[in-house]
Formats: structure tokens, sequence, C-alpha cells
């Protein structure tokens, strides 16, 4: 559905309507009844958002709104269409050379195969980001810079979105898993390694 836009049941093809989204949850605890989805898979989801503990107020606000009798709205904040002419909005945003080259080098480093990837990765990685990693890092970059009000997107950008787009697209080898280096450790090493031009922007 995320690639070709349509579903299939039996000998019926549905297509999806635009916009559409996927999403997908993973508890990193219970896994009975539940089953990993293959790397190939994964790689076509845009980010990997990792949702911790709430606060101690959000929890207080979670229960108190729970045990409540009223219920809660849901505001409409803009249609379909509105949401389609962001998408293109973000499309155009220009993005320079060096950009293009921060994310395609950042997306190869993860490649322990790669011969210009750094040592610590050909240890700590057992599986790099393919390259629709750099299409996601710019296009996830380009919506960074709008939503902080810029019509550019920077290497501080991708930067700033490396983590959940790369995350679920690195595979740490279990030498890494017994130091206790994440994925997340293994993009943030790799970024100052690579060191972006731009001051990190969040």
């Amino acid at each position: 559905a995320m690639q070709e836009h349509h579903v299939t049941v039996g000998e019926h093809t549905l297509p999806l309507p635009k916009p559409f989204f996927v999403l997908a949850t993973q508890n990193p605890i219970e896994q009975e009844g539940t089953y990993a989805l293959p790397e190939a898979q994964l790689d076509r989801f845009l980010f990997n958002i990792v949702v911790d503990y709430p606060s101690e107020t959000e929890e207080r606000e979670i229960i108190r709104r729970v045990t409540s009798p009223s219920k809660g709205g849901v505001s409409h904040l803009m249609n379909a269409e509105e949401i389609l002419r962001l998408q293109d909005v973000v499309k155009r945003v220009p993005v320079g050379d060096h950009v293009i080259d921060f994310a395609a080098k950042l997306a190869r480093a993860t490649r322990p195969k790669d011969p210009a990837s750094p040592d610590f990765v050909k240890e700590m990685v057992s599986w790099g980001a393919g390259p629709r990693a750099g299409i996601s890092l710019i296009s996830a970059a380009k919506a960074h810079a709008v939503l902080r009000g810029r019509f550019h997107a920077t290497t501080a950008d991708v930067a700033a979105i490396a983590a959940p787009v790369l995350r679920h697209r690195v595979l740490t080898t279990f030498t890494a898993e017994a130091a206790g280096v994440s994925s997340d450790d293994v993009i943030q090493r790799l970024i100052k390694t690579l060191a972006p031009r731009e001051e990190l922007v969040v």
C-alpha cells in the first residue's frame, strides 16, 4: 500500500484516497502474537518514532481524562486538500547540493561494507540504510525546515531528523548490543564524524 497506493483483497484492487498514511506499532517487551516486520518493509516507513513513558504531568492528565465521564473532543485542523497543498510546498523547498551530499554520505556511512564507512560502523552495524534512506532524509529535512518557518533545508535539518529516519534502517551487531550501543548512538556518532556545515537547528 505504501508504495503502490492501493490495496488488494482477493481479486479486488482498491485505490487509497489522497492523502493517506500508514502507522505500525511495536511493543518492545511483549511480542507474543505479533511478528517483526522484515527489513524491506521497515524501509518503507519514513520515521521510527520512539514513544517513551509519559511525564508525571501527562500521566496525571491521562488518568483524569480516561476516568472522567466526559468525552474528549477532536479538533478539525485542516482538510485533505490543505494537507496535499502543504505536501506540495514541502516538495518545492530548495536544497543545496552540499545538503544532498551530506544526506547521501550519512546514509552510505551506515553500511558496514562501504569502503568509506568508519571503523566503528564496520564493528557495530550488521546492516545499513538503503537508497530510500537518502530520499527520506531530504524529504524530512524539507518538512523540518518549513515547520520552523524556513524555506530552504540545510544539513542541520538533515542532522535533526536523522535518528527517526535511520534508526529502523540501521541494524546493530551483537557486539554493539553487548556494549549497550544502539542504532541511535551510531547515528549520532556518524553525524559528529561527518560534521555538517550548519549548526544544528532544533
